[in-house]
């Protein structure tokens, strides 16, 4: 079993290498932040000793949140959550039901093993990289300045949007 090159507070696991074409975006999303994410394959279902031993092993890891990306059944998130006290932010991929088995997958958890789940696809991947800044922002001033000037920099290009007349 490999373990992760390196430590890092985030980590993005997704189901399978398919997924990598959302879950980069919140690889993506880290790096503009200066996060480097541990960032691999780790399937509920084809490894789940890897998933457990990542999840409850976080703290050799320097793990402190995890993004799961995950289609179809989607149970990746909440192996995940049963196996660490870490936050974990559930990323529905979208699949056979246009990704809304997979919402349903990972936002149905039962009550005492939370899994925060952001929007199927693209968009949840890269909110669900903000919403790790934003938790790893509350005890870190310079991370807090950046997502400040992130956001300033959103408003801004809305600001500034000009339409065909």
């Amino acid at each position: 079993m490999n373990d992760p090159v390196s430590k890092s507070p985030v980590a993005i696991l997704m189901g399978s290498a398919s997924d990598h074409d959302v879950m980069q975006h919140a690889r993506e999303t880290l790096r503009q932040f200066g996060i480097d994410p541990i960032y691999r394959v780790a399937s509920a279902h084809r490894t789940p000793g890897l998933v457990a031993k990542l999840a409850g092993n976080s703290e050799d890891y320097g793990i402190k949140i995890f993004i799961a990306g995950a289609g179809g059944a989607a149970h990746l998130a909440g192996v995940i959550a049963a196996h660490t006290v870490c936050p974990v932010i559930g990323v529905p991929i979208t699949s056979a039901l246009d990704g809304l088995d997979s919402l349903l997958s990972t936002v149905q958890m039962p009550g005492g093993i939370p899994v925060a789940t952001v929007a199927i696809g693209k968009a949840g991947a890269k909110n669900a990289a903000l919403l790790a800044v934003e938790m790893l922002a509350i005890n870190d001033s310079e991370l807090r300045n950046k997502l400040l000037n992130f956001r300033k920099e959103q408003e801004e290009k809305i600001i500034n949007t000009s339409l065909p007349e």
